[in-house]
């Protein structure tokens, strides 16, 4: 059996959506963790296969002792070379631990919905096929730390996914079902009213278009993460910028 793939969680309820389903379809038993609520992190990926810290509804700029903690703890995979992924929030920690920014766009606007996004050459050596759309739940977004590689970008926020060296960041959602789609623009559908932000009716149409790639690109994406070598190219670890938090 595959040692499990650490899943850090931000809500008392949430869950790892397609992104853990697809991990267990590949064998990968799951270890919850929610610092927010108490949890520990480990102190070593030896017992681990990967990691993987999910989205939330606060900041990677906010100063809570579990932000600050988990952000400090990414150093742990990078320094041994284990596969990790940030999604959404958890790309926002990773950017800043790597030394870049977590920032407001400069008009207020926010990405709710599907929204297009573009793969650069390093993204598809990667994935060579990215899906058109993806769904998008944020209002902050993230540089591309020193170091990094951009694999995908977008109009509203650029950066949209990167890697550093077994470190995989995307600013988008690709862990929603359609149950989380529907949670998401019923309890916080104030959100919608945000510039930018599409009406909620479009939510589930545009769903039904890029749905299929989405989930496609998910599944192979996942594969090739899990499988990657460490890199001994110019995507090599650095001393992040952050480790005081510890």
């Amino acid at each position: 059996m595959q040692q499990p793939v650490l899943v850090v969680l931000h809500q008392e309820h949430s869950t790892p959506g397609r992104v853990g389903n697809a991990l267990r379809q590949l064998g990968y038993p799951l270890d919850v963790r929610r610092p927010r609520f108490g949890d520990p992190l480990p102190d070593t990926m030896a017992e681990h296969s990967a990691a993987i810290i999910f989205g939330g509804p606060m900041s990677a700029n906010d100063e809570d002792e579990f932000i600050r903690r988990e952000i400090a703890w990414i150093g742990m995979p990078l320094k041994e070379r284990k596969p990790f992924l940030g999604i959404c929030l958890g790309a926002q920690m990773c950017a800043r631990h790597l030394g870049g920014r977590v920032f407001r766009h400069p008009q207020g606007h926010a990405e709710i919905g599907y929204y297009p996004i573009r793969p650069t050459a390093a993204g598809l050596a990667v994935v060579d096929v990215w899906p058109e759309c993806v769904y998008q739940w944020h209002r902050e977004g993230f540089d591309l730390p020193p170091g990094a590689a951009l694999l995908a970008e977008g109009d509203t926020f650029e950066v949209q996914a990167i890697r550093y060296d077994r470190a995989f960041a995307l600013q988008f959602h690709p862990d929603v079902t359609h149950a989380t789609i529907y949670k998401w623009t019923t309890r916080s559908h104030e959100r919608m009213e945000l510039p930018g932000a599409r009406p909620r009716e479009t939510h589930f149409a545009d769903r039904a278009v890029y749905d299929y790639s989405a989930r496609a690109w998910l599944n192979l994406f996942l594969q090739r993460w899990l499988a990657v070598e460490p890199s001994n190219s110019s995507l090599r670890p650095i001393e992040p910028t952050l480790n005081a938090l510890c």
